[in-house]
């Protein structure tokens, strides 16, 4: 597939907009010296992860389906390229997607776990901002 049109280059802009916000947020939290919301930061890590995913299947022409789950989102990324298998340590932060959210679901995140889910996310952010770069889109 070639460069996708200029609307479809805003879309994709628009997800990693979102997505850094999401990883920018995180990495501002972690530093907090009390009152750490750890559950919060992990779930924006995963947010990160799962909008960067999105981008490149938006850059695809992909019409992925509604869901926060990392292993499918990487699975549809995988039928275009092969980069995604390398990340499939990132499926370990769709657990952060809903448990962390509401009560009764929430599940303890300590600060390593949060560190691990940060590296993750700057990870797919990594791969995949490469992968559209590779492309030739220009990502600003």
């Amino acid at each position: 597939m070639g460069i996708p049109d200029e609307k479809t280059i805003q879309k994709v802009r628009q997800w990693l907009t979102y997505a850094d916000e999401d990883l920018r947020l995180a990495s501002c939290a972690i530093k907090l010296r009390s009152n750490v919301p750890y559950r919060l930061i992990a779930y924006h890590a995963q947010q990160c992860a799962e909008k960067h995913l999105k981008a490149y299947l938006v850059s695809q022409g992909v019409d992925f389906p509604y869901t926060h789950n990392i292993s499918t989102l990487l699975e549809l990324c995988c039928e275009h390229e092969d980069w995604p298998a390398s990340l499939r340590d990132a499926e370990e932060l769709t657990r952060y997607a809903i448990t962390t959210r509401y009560p009764g679901e929430d599940a303890e995140v300590t600060k390593p776990e949060v560190r691990h889910g940060i590296e993750l996310a700057q990870q797919v952010r990594t791969a995949v901002r490469a992968a559209l770069q590779e492309r030739g889109l220009e990502l600003g």
